[in-house]
This record gives structure tokens, sequence and C-alpha cells, in this order.
């Protein structure tokens, strides 16, 4: 099973606010220990929405909507991607996630399953994407 944990945006993490050598460290050693357990899929932090856009979909028409985008805390800031055996293995390890917060106070994470491909019927639109070797559990 594959999990995303999202980090929350703050107005630091919009303003582009870097973190200090501590929550770096803090980060690395989760991520160390993840990797060292062998279900760290992958891990990175987004940079703040005014350098973004969204599509938005109206129909066939598209639009282009440029960042920044109000809320903040409506934002993800960054992600980190796992498999594990569990959701109660996904909890564990969200549990241990540093305090993202770049001056260390409030801030929240949010975990989610990931749709798996055998989550949806069979069909040749799912072989596609199974031949492209996304959305598959792998060993």
């Amino acid at each position: 099973m594959r999990f995303m944990i999202m980090v929350k945006a703050s107005p630091d993490t919009e303003a582009g606010a870097m973190p200090e050598e501590g929550l770096i460290a803090a980060m690395a050693e989760y991520h160390e220990a993840l990797a060292r357990a062998g279900v760290l899929l992958d891990a990175s932090g987004l940079k703040p929405s005014a350098q973004g856009w969204r599509v938005r979909y109206d129909g066939e028409r598209r639009s282009v909507v440029d960042g920044p985008f109000a809320e903040a805390k409506e934002l993800i800031a960054g992600y980190t991607l796992i498999r594990v055996g569990s959701r109660e293995e996904a909890l564990d390890w969200a549990l241990r996630f540093p305090n993202p917060a770049v001056d260390g106070g409030a801030a929240e994470i949010e975990v989610r399953p990931l749709y798996e491909l055998e989550d949806f019927e069979p069909g040749d639109a799912i072989e596609r994407f199974r031949e492209l070797g996304v959305g598959a559990v792998q060993a």
C-alpha cells in the first residue's frame, strides 16, 4: 500500500522561508529511517504557489491561473511517498514525522492512501497504465 504524507503549507512556506539546519537535519534523519526500512519511495518540498499555476477545466476548455493562491493552509508545501504493508504502519511512520513548521510552531501533515491499479476494474486502459509502470504495486 502506498501512502502520501503531505506537509501543509503555511504563510512562511508560501513566503519562501527556508528551514533552518535543525529542521533539515530532523527531516534527513526521518527519511534515512524510512529508506533503511525500505519503505521510502520519494520525498520533496514544493516551491511557493507564486511560482506555480493551475489549469481550470470547463468541459473541453482550459484556462491557466497563475499563483500565488489564497489560503496557504489548503496548499501543500512538500510530500513523502511511502510503501508499507498496512494503514497502521503508515500511521506509525506519520506519527514519527518531524514537526515541519519553519518556526517550530503549529503545523499539520495529511496522510492519504494512493489508489493502486488493482483498485480499478480490469480493462485495456488500466493495462496501459500497468505497461507504463505507474500506479502498480511493486515489490
